[in-house]
């Protein structure tokens, strides 16, 4: 059972990456002036993007307490940071996408920008790119593969994976549609 639902966890990640390198591209084309597939995918996401930041943040959530309460992996120190950026999007989200409010995504998007740069430095770690910091050589160590699916999916790859699609859905919803305001209304604005 709990090799399955690492193995299911994996396959998410890889799907979940196919669809962060799909976002990079329509924002990489976007910068450099072919908007028209932006302009498709916000279409079609519209009022979808808060939900899909939802399930990808509760997915990371539970795969997390999975993790750590039911395969009895012991969360270091940098998995601990990402946790802390993980865990407050779950509820977020959730009330941001019943809500439909859009503009409140932006005050969002710190989150998952730290806790893709923490994934990044503990995988730089895992891998033995840079020394262990001395915070993680207590208990199980930062540099620790728990799960190695595919030859490259391990903790850390799950968790940046999980915010790279954060940082894409939650910018989709800050991006706002064109008619709406970006901010409240000035005092006598109304």
């Amino acid at each position: 059972m709990t090799h399955a639902t690492i193995v299911a966890l994996a396959v998410l990640g890889v799907v979940g990456q196919v669809l962060a390198g799909l976002l990079i591209l329509v924002a990489l084309a976007a910068l450099f002036g072919a908007r028209g597939p932006l302009n498709a995918l916000r279409s079609a996401l519209w009022g979808y993007e808060l939900w899909a930041a939802f399930v990808v943040a509760a997915i990371a959530t539970g795969g997390s307490l999975f993790f750590s309460e039911i395969a009895g992996f012991v969360p270091c120190e940098l998995c601990w940071y990402q946790r802390i950026c993980m865990y407050p999007l779950s509820l977020l989200t959730l009330f941001i996408a019943v809500h439909g409010d859009h503009r409140v995504a932006r005050y969002l998007l710190p989150f998952p920008v730290i806790g893709a740069g923490v994934s990044i430095y503990h995988l730089l770690v895992e891998n033995h790119v840079v020394s262990t910091p001395q915070a993680c050589l207590v208990g199980a160590g930062c540099a620790v593969k728990w799960t190695n699916e595919f030859g490259y999916m391990t903790i850390p790859t799950l968790a940046l994976t999980a915010f790279v699609l954060l940082i894409g859905f939650l910018g989709l919803a800050a991006a706002g549609g064109g008619d709406e305001a970006a901010t409240l209304a000035a005092d006598g604005e109304r």
